[in-house]
């Protein structure tokens, strides 16, 4: 049924979409006209979809929907169907477009052209908060997933093989990168290269697994993120997205097949409650299902990365609408899995990334792979869905503080601007005040980061119906979307501050995690609710801003 849902969605929905604000396959994009060789490289549309679809997938997809299975699997699934096809795709594409017809400017530039210059900065201020968390969240789960000890000791060698996998990617990718800038090899050959190398790494990795511990590994993950913010996008990031793009999406194909040979039996019932284990349906569920239905980090993504790649307008809607309907059948799968897994009504021990290990292991193994290939394969996965997020992520934080500090046009640099903006100053910052937060543990952020996450959501939809506002265009199918999600997230965040304020008055309250959780909660509610009333006033009152055309 979801394949169906979200196969209509594209060619009807999403060509609407298209239809309604118009592209042009012939203008020159972005990518093409301010080719760089660093952040501006026009690629193919099957590179851009790889680095798009790579880049949003990270732990949401797998890890919301089976954590809100608890409430049954119907709220679950029809919030990542109504959300993925309504909210979450028209998100992602709309970000995308509105960038590639602006010159490839980011979301935070893009409020400046259309809102004004506040509204840009307290829009930028909390994007680059918000990379914080994200990349002190997957930071940590990348860490401990390739951590080679488990807590007895013994040694973990799925992790270990997948870590020296993910280091092989790397080097490899750099190397392919150099070799499609190079010889510019035919689509085909590009890709049996590809599935050569992947298989290669995988025989290399396996052999020889690295063992080192959780804190070593966060030493070489934020040093690879420092790498992966200041290389060129050709060099490391798209071919590396590329690369990955075949195993997480064998990994979503081997998800999708193994559920309709296996036909698994649903163990969950439809409908658990309205509150389960005192955690109340509404705000819960939607922003515990994130990147699964609408997240608002993939409109960075779109608008930082993406859009500075899109060699043409026609590739908008695969690369913006369908990378996203391919997560969202990734949530379909992992809720699934989830409630086929279960007991008597509940959920089976374990996290929800062990779970769904477990049973696509089972899958895997149900095709003839062996049972130590298909752990060490979705362990690569697990890992390659971090990786391939904290990377861009770690760029988009990089440029959001430096777009932060830029002048507006006819303004001067001053000193202390240049410093701010130059990239190796912004990304070393970014990346020291990740690691701080990576301290406190991936469970302690990830709550805040998914209440952040989901704001930043309505407050890209906001801006966005502003664009399509001023340039003419039509954008109420944006207002539901945008209203709903600032009221939960909103409601969300109200309540994790006052369980923070329950453990101070309780005497249980750490600074080093709950009052830096408390400070970015309160920061990042008061910055959006400005960020609202600016765009407010140009969507719904008396636009202050000229009208324009893009």
């Amino acid at each position: 049924m979801a394949l169906v849902v979200f196969a209509c969605a594209y060619f009807l929905y999403g060509r609407w979409l298209v239809r309604t604000w118009g592209i042009d396959p012939a203008a020159k994009t972005p990518a093409v006209a301010f080719e760089d060789g660093q952040d501006f490289s026009p690629a193919s549309r099957f590179t851009v979809f790889s680095h798009q679809f790579s880049s949003i997938t990270g732990a949401g997809p797998v890890t919301g929907p089976i954590i809100a299975a608890m409430f049954g699997w119907a709220p679950a699934l029809l919030w990542i169907l109504v959300g993925g096809v309504f909210f979450g795709a028209v998100q992602d594409f709309a970000a995308l477009y509105a960038s590639v017809k602006n010159k490839g400017k980011s979301m935070g530039m893009l409020i400046e052209t259309y809102v004004g210059k506040t509204g840009r900065r307290m829009f930028l201020l909390f994007c680059w908060l918000f990379t914080l968390l994200v990349i002190a969240a997957f930071a940590d789960i990348i860490a401990n997933t390739f951590n080679g000890f488990l807590k007895d000791g013994t040694q973990n060698v799925p992790g270990a093989q997948a870590a020296t996998i993910s280091m092989l990617y790397i080097f490899v990718a750099m190397g392919f990168g150099v070799y499609i800038s190079k010889c510019k090899p035919s689509g085909v050959r590009k890709f049996l290269i590809a599935v050569v190398l992947v298989i290669a790494m995988f025989a290399v990795g396996m052999q020889y697994p690295l063992f080192f511990d959780a804190q070593a590994w966060r030493y070489v993950v934020f040093a690879y993120c420092f790498i992966a913010s200041i290389l060129p996008m050709w060099l490391l990031m798209e071919p590396r997205d590329y690369l990955s793009a075949f195993l997480l999406l064998g990994m979503v194909a081997g998800g999708v097949v193994g559920v309709v040979v296996a036909a698994p039996t649903i163990n969950m019932p439809a409908f658990v409650g309205f509150t389960v284990d005192g955690k109340s349906l509404f705000p819960i569920l939607f922003i515990t299902i994130a990147c699964g239905a609408v997240s608002g980090f993939h409109s960075l993504v779109s608008s930082g990365t993406s859009s500075k790649a899109i060699a043409s307008e026609s590739d908008m809607l695969p690369v913006g609408y369908g990378a996203m309907l391919v997560e969202c059948m990734l949530g379909v799968v992992a809720l699934v899995i989830a409630c086929a897994a279960a007991s008597n009504g509940a959920l089976p021990a374990g996290t929800p990334f062990q779970i769904f290990a477990g049973s696509i292991s089972s899958f895997f193994q149900m095709f003839g792979l062996p049972a130590g290939v298909s752990a060490c394969v979705i362990t690569m996965c697990v890992s390659a869905l971090g990786m391939t997020t904290i990377d861009s992520v770690a760029r988009i934080g990089r440029m959001s503080f430096q777009e932060l500090f830029s002048p507006s046009e006819g303004e001067r640099v001053s000193g202390m601007q240049a410093l701010a903006m130059n990239k190796y100053v912004s990304t070393i910052l970014t990346l020291v005040f990740s690691y701080l937060l990576c301290l406190a543990g991936y469970m302690n952020i990830w709550p805040l980061f998914g209440a952040a996450n989901q704001l930043l959501s309505a407050l890209v939809l906001i801006s966005l119906a502003v664009f399509l506002r001023t340039t003419g265009r039509k954008g109420w199918m944006l207002y539901v979307p945008m209203t709903f999600m600032f009221i939960v997230t909103m409601s969300a965040l109200v309540l994790s501050v006052y369980g923070i304020a329950g453990k101070l008055s309780a005497g249980t309250f750490v600074f080093m995690i709950d009052g830096i959780q408390l400070i970015l909660a309160v920061a990042l509610m008061i910055l959006a609710i400005l960020v609202v009333k600016h765009c407010g006033r140009e969507l719904f009152g008396k636009s202050e801003q000229p009208n324009l055309q893009a």
